[in-house]
């Protein structure tokens, strides 16, 4: 593994120390590949996923922060049917910033609370 990946899953075991979902407030927590990425709300108590999310389905030529922003939407939509308004944010090691912010500023805009 890269030196990079490597500070990514030391940054992901310090967060985690810290960051736990619940039933009422489940983590919503983010995987970002080279090309996809991927939400989930978490309820750690159990261990279940809640909502999944991701841009497998967008197949639109656009910039992958849009794509990013869409998958937020989708996430936050998701989250409202089932009934869920706040969540805890877990960045999962990624610096808050670029596809991760515009996934997060998303969510919020559609209505979760983090």
């Amino acid at each position: 593994m890269t030196a990079k990946g490597l500070r990514r899953i030391k940054i992901k075991k310090r967060i985690r120390k810290y960051i736990f979902g619940t039933a009422e407030r489940p983590r919503l927590t983010v995987f970002r590949s080279n090309r996809q990425i991927y939400s989930q709300l978490i309820d750690d108590s159990t261990g279940n996923t809640l909502v999944v999310a991701s841009s497998l389905g967008i197949t639109e030529k656009v910039s992958k922060k849009k794509i990013a922003y869409r998958t937020g939407v989708l996430v936050a939509q998701k989250a409202k049917e089932v009934g869920i308004r706040s969540v805890v944010f877990d960045r999962n090691g990624y610096l808050y910033h670029g596809r991760v912010k515009e996934l997060a500023d998303a969510a919020r805009e559609e209505g979760l609370k983090f």
